[in-house]
């Protein structure tokens, strides 16, 4: 199983790669939405800080002079959005176990 990193970008994240005033980027998608990023900070085990959202600001613009769409961009690619913590039990609450016997 492979651990989601909340902090860094991999390459399962990354939509497309962007040209943008002769700079190269790599377009990618998180929980919070799209974000441009560099390759030297894909894939390594330190955090990326394009992914903060400070770094963010603007990104719909910057895409949408670019000819992009970010709204088509989210919705086709939403299944590469790892969500951290998520779980498939349901919680159970303890006080409640407690009293029907649940261990």
């Amino acid at each position: 199983m492979q651990r989601v990193n909340r902090f860094g970008t991999s390459s399962d994240m990354v939509i497309q790669e962007v040209v943008e005033n002769g700079e190269q980027y790599l377009l990618a998608i998180d929980a919070m939405g799209l974000y441009l990023t560099t390759r030297d900070r894909v894939d390594r085990p330190i955090a990326d800080l394009n992914r903060y959202a400070g770094r963010r600001a603007g990104i719909d613009d910057r895409l949408e002079k670019l000819g992009l769409s970010p709204a088509s961009l989210v919705e086709e690619h939403k299944d590469k959005i790892k969500v951290v913590g998520e779980t498939t039990m349901k919680k159970i609450n303890p006080l409640k176990a407690s009293k029907r016997g649940i261990r």
